[in-house]
């Protein structure tokens, strides 16, 4: 088993370094030695833009979102299960236990303290998004991408920062539907894949599931013996709907940052827009009270927009939603959404209306739709991005401020780097860096 491994890892870091030298992502046949199954989530991954060389995944909730997903999330009673049969045995041996949802966002991280923090470093971390659409090939938003369980092994995960690890996932069905409410993974070294630790997950799971099971039944019964408060406890023991409304379970988003082409997760799926497509979610989702046929015109196109072109435009946009949920489709007279939406931009002005400028750093890729020339998105970009660089220079620490520094519109970003470094205490190794930043940003003002 331990030879097979090593081979697998060599095959990945060949296919890691056909990446490196530029290329094209491979097709599958140009991959030699690596599983089938990395081969295609590889190819998934590339498709989504995921980045391979991204420090870590970003935060999709805040501490406070974070606690009231949980605390209404149908896997939390079934938290003691896996406390019990993983989490508990995982302390001393050098493993992390996660729980995530139906779309890859890691609900609880326990388990081993040292691991823990080191996990810290690769966002591996409560409220992080590990959907294969942001991180690539994990055992986490694989095996939600695939529908079983898997394990992803070192140099077999998309993002490099991830290769020091290995994983093994198990998504977690609902025991009388059948959907797909979330996953559990075990994270860690070689042990995290060793060929028994797969059966161990998937043997949780099955038990969790059956005790979900169990406590439905037991609440069924209940409520058949008090008929008079039977609709009120029947309609607070089910789970919210899924349509992203105020204090729903599941919220519908729109990735916006840092893509060309947005992403968006309805009820667990996601389809990648064009880029015309990803323009007009983005500008209702920035409407919700909706716009007029000549509104969205003015705000979609930098020129004379044609009403006609822009209902072709959404007689094919409703077509896709209509595939992946026939309530996701807009209204007309004016263009409205039918359900909310929550794109990840306006999840950075929340936090940087809340003060929490950390937060919205975290989850801030890179500008909205950074190519878009429409004119309601330019005054979205300049918008989102002129506020965290404001709040980031008002009240940000030196590794925020160098954080802010590293994204593409902050490369020659001179004021951004004096600041930082006005922070950094004079014995700092990272000021050496700096400086060179900014004697390369003079030497090309002066030419």
């Amino acid at each position: 088993m331990t030879n097979l491994i090593t081979r697998q890892q060599h095959s990945a870091l060949a296919g890691h370094e056909r990446l490196d030298g530029g290329l094209a992502f491979p097709g599958v046949e140009e991959l030699p030695g690596i599983r089938t199954l990395i081969r295609e989530s590889w190819q998934r991954s590339a498709g989504f833009k995921a980045d391979p060389d991204s420090p870590g995944a970003p935060l999709a909730l805040d501490l406070e979102e974070l606690e009231d997903y949980r605390r209404q999330h149908p896997l939390a009673t079934i938290m003691p299960v896996i406390h019990k049969l993983l989490v508990q045995p995982s302390h001393d041996s050098g493993l992390l236990v996660a729980v995530g949802d139906e779309v890859g966002r890691l609900l609880w991280v326990e388990g081993d303290p040292a691991m823990q923090r080191r996990a810290e470093g690769m966002m591996f971390v409560p409220g992080a998004d590990w959907s294969e659409a942001t991180v690539g090939t994990s055992a986490p938003g694989t095996a939600l991408a695939l529908g079983r369980g898997i394990q992803i092994s070192g140099a077999e995960h998309y993002q490099r920062s991830v290769h020091p690890w290995s994983c093994t996932a198990v998504p977690f069905h609902d025991p009388d539907s059948g959907a797909v409410l979330g996953v559990v993974d075990i994270t860690g070294t070689d042990s995290a894949v060793a060929p028994h630790t797969l059966s161990l997950v998937e043997a949780t799971v099955a038990a969790a599931q059956a005790q979900l099971r169990v406590e439905r039944l037991q609440l069924a019964a209940e409520l058949a013996r008090k008929p008079v408060r039977r609709r009120q406890q029947a309609s607070a023991s089910r789970p919210p709907r899924a349509e992203g409304k105020e204090g729903s379970l599941y919220r519908n988003s729109l990735q916006l940052l840092g893509r060309d082409q947005a992403l968006l997760s309805i009820g667990g799926r996601t389809v990648a827009l064009s880029a015309r497509h990803s323009e007009i979610l983005a500008l209702l989702s920035a409407h919700p009270e909706g716009l007029t046929a000549e509104q969205l015109c003015l705000q979609l196109y930098p020129g004379d927009g044609s009403t006609m072109t822009l209902r072709a435009e959404m007689v094919r946009l409703r077509k896709i939603l209509q595939q992946l949920n026939p309530e996701a489709v807009p209204g007309s007279r004016p263009y409205r959404l039918a359900m909310d939406l929550v794109p990840d931009s306006n999840q950075v002005l929340n936090c940087l209306q809340r003060g929490a400028h950390r937060i919205a750093l975290e989850i801030y890729r890179g500008a909205v739709l950074p190519r878009s020339e429409a004119p309601g998105i330019v005054e979205l970009r300049a918008r989102v991005s002129g506020l965290l660089r404001e709040a980031v220079l008002t009240d940000g620490s030196a590794e925020s401020l160098l954080r802010y520094a590293g994204l593409p519109e902050a490369r020659n970003d001179v004021v951004i780097r004096r600041a930082a470094l006005r922070l950094l205490p004079p014995r700092s190794p990272k000021r050496a860096a700096v400086v060179a930043d900014l004697e390369r940003l003079e030497a090309e003002l002066s030419a």
